[in-house]
Parts: C-alpha cells; structure tokens; sequence
C-alpha cells in the first residue's frame, strides 16, 4: 500500500555496519525505517518492515505484534525509504526474502574466500550465487551497489539488468577512498572520491577498514538519491557501528578493549586482526572465540587465524574446542607456548584476562555469537554499568541465556 523505496543489503560480513552508514545518510533527506539489530531472517525483515521487535517466547508479545502489524496499514507516516538487511543461511534464503521486499537498490558488501554459514552449502561460490540473486531481481530502473575489490562480489555485475555503481580502494570504482589514516584517539579519516572530486571524510570513534566500507556504501547509494558529498559527508560524521563491531571501550587498569564480539567469519577476524596491527599500544592482546557455521573449513580457518595472531600480539586467550586449532597454529608459527592459553567458556576466560591485564594494554575481543564474547568485554571494561548502552546482547533474553 505505501509502496516505499526499498534498500536490500546483503554479504557475509558487514551487513550491520553498511545498514547502519546508509541509515546516516539517508536520515537526512527522507523519513526511513532500517532493520533493528541484525534482523535479516524471513522473521526478522518482517519485524523490520514493520519497526517491530521480537517477542521471543512471549505470546502475548508475539499477538501485540500481529496487532501493531496491522496498524501499520494505515498508518499516514509510514516510512519512505526502507533500509533492510537480508541474511543467508541456506540455500533459497535469498528467494524467499525477495518474495517479502523487492528492493530497487541491492548492496552486497563482502563474500570472502571462506564466508559464514558456508556449512549449508556446497562452497563459497555457492553462496555468491545465492546472495547474487538480490541483483539478478533488480529491474533495469535498479541499481546494483557492488564491492568492487571482493572478486566474488564484483562479478555480480554480469548478473543484473539494473544499472551498476561500484565502491573501494581499487582503482576503477565509481566511488573510492583514498589517504587512508585511522587513530585509535580519534577514529578514522579519508577521502571520498567520486568524478574527478574528492571530500575529506571524519568517522569519530569509528574504528576498522571495513567500516570504511561500509561508508563508501552509504555514499553511493546517497548518490543514487541524488545527495551530493557535501550532505553525505556531513551525515557520515555521526556514523556509528552497531554495539559489539570494532568499538572501543575503556578497560580496567587503564586498559583499552577493541570490542568486536559480536559474531566471527574469518573474513571479519583477518580485518580485526589488522585493525589491531594498525593501532598503537604497549601490548596487544587477543581474546578469540570459535568460529561457527563454516562447516569443513572450520580447521583451516582457525589455523589460520592463530598463525596471523602470533604476528600481532604478544598474549593469546582462546575459547571453545574450535579454537584449539587457532591456539596450536599460533605456537607453530613461533609464539611462546606460554603466552597462549585456550579456556572452555567466556566467562572462564573473561577471569583469567583480569588478572593479566596491565596499563596500556589493548585487547581484542572477537567470536562468534553463541561463545557470548560479550562478556568478556563486560568483565573487563571498566564502566560495567554502561554495558546495556555499549555491548551486545544486553536484552533480558540474552542475559538469561546460557
């Protein structure tokens, strides 16, 4: 009935954090309604679409929502621009979502050699192909917003009919970024070219190559709603990454923690990793959980894990049995045995980490989301009654949950 503008992202990794830069963008110019959190499941875009929240187990949480859902009808100020993210776990995910929201712009932001949930599928291109399916239903009017330095997102653009904008450091895309300088006091800092013209671009607090990213996103698609950089950069100013993706908190013994715990691919744990190679600290310490639903690469991507982590820090914690793998890959490649300790559960290793933390100390979080890394951060941040407003998972669901 409304027939709202519909903005579909999809990718293995990123999702949150590009909803959440197109979401600054587009705030300006329109009254727009983004997923909450990372509902992307057929439940979740519905809740989404809706600006609802889950009931989880309540069903008189579940009936309240049928009702406002109905509301939304006729409702005169419903939203113009939706900003939807669309998950994939398995195959014809993808199709089924389409059948709830059509979008006229499709964002894919990154696949990676060994992306998430790839245990439901028969490999990394099969997952490409299904996520490819949100710019083969694009109509010629559409646009296709496309990764241009992931390979496998980038050959999307033989796949669509609408028109194609691309966005990276590479040369060649039709958005770029440049001068590329991060400062773990103030954020980071870049040039967004685009045309012949550049701007320079602040994100305060922002911390992560891939949030970057996430920005060059948002400002294509301002682009395709005919925004022009003086408005996307203002906007991109107050960009701030959903809790739990690369923030970074003050920790005990004047400590600070790199909190990325919200959910782990290998792909999103390499470009943790160099995001702490590119931070200044006395020492660095990385905190890793399991890395779940990436079936029979799970031992490959630990090991490779644990061998980049004995290049950057000088103190590795693991947690659950995955990352064993991670743990004696990193002692291979040459970290002190002594230096490298695997526990069974977060909190187990959240009370370890307490009493080997020291002044100056920098310490990446990172797991995937059933290993509640969360409260680890919680353990060790040293304001634990903001934990509510700077972690994730503080809702009375997941803090009753085990």
């Amino acid at each position: 009935k409304h027939k709202p503008k519909i903005i579909g992202i999809t990718g293995s990794s990123g999702k949150s954090s590009t909803k959440e830069a197109i979401a600054s963008v587009l705030e300006r110019k329109f009254n727009i309604i983004k997923s909450l959190k990372s509902y992307n499941s057929e439940l979740g875009l519905s809740l989404a679409i809706l600006g609802l929240k889950t009931a989880w187990r309540s069903p008189k949480g579940w009936l309240e929502n049928v009702i406002l859902g109905f509301k939304e009808i006729w409702n005169k100020n419903f939203p113009e621009v939706l900003v939807l993210e669309m998950g994939v776990d398995r195959p014809k995910d993808l199709e089924y979502l389409l059948k709830i929201a059509r979008p006229q712009v499709g964002v894919v932001t990154a696949i990676g050699d060994i992306p998430v949930h790839v245990e439901f599928f028969s490999g990394p291109a099969e997952i490409a192909k299904e996520k490819a399916k949100l710019v083969r239903g694009l109509s010629v009017q559409g646009f296709a917003v496309l990764n241009f330095d992931d390979e496998a997102v980038w050959d999307m653009h033989e796949e669509t009919k609408a028109q194609v904008l691309s966005y990276g450091f590479g040369t060649g895309a039709d958005i770029c970024a440049s001068n590329y300088v991060i400062s773990k006091d103030s954020g980071i800092a870049f040039k967004l070219n685009h045309k012949g013209v550049s701007a320079p671009v602040r994100l305060p607090n922002v911390f992560g190559k891939h949030n970057i990213y996430a920005a060059l996103a948002a400002a294509t698609v301002g682009i395709i709603y005919r925004m022009n950089l003086i408005e996307i950069v203002e906007a991109l100013s107050l960009y701030k990454p959903p809790p739990g993706r690369l923030q970074i908190i003050l920790g005990i013994k004047n400590s600070r923690i790199l909190d990325d715990s919200y959910n782990a691919s290998p792909l999103a744990t390499h470009a943790a990793l160099d995001t702490l190679v590119e931070l200044e600290s006395r020492r660095k310490i990385v905190v890793f959980g399991d890395m779940l639903e990436i079936g029979n690469f799970t031992a490959v991507a630990h090991k490779a894990v644990g061998e980049k982590t004995a290049q950057v820090a000088n103190l590795f914690i693991t947690v659950g049995f995955r990352s064993k793998f991670a743990a004696e890959s990193a002692i291979s490649a040459g970290m002190e045995k002594s230096l490298v300790f695997n526990f069974s559960t977060s909190r187990e290793a959240a009370a370890f980490l307490k009493e080997k933390i020291s002044e100056g100390d920098l310490v990446l979080v990172k797991g995937s989301q059933a290993m509640r890394m969360e409260r680890v951060v919680e353990a060790i941040m040293s304001e634990p009654d903001r934990a509510s407003e700077l972690l994730c998972r503080q809702d009375e669901y997941w803090r009753n949950k085990e």
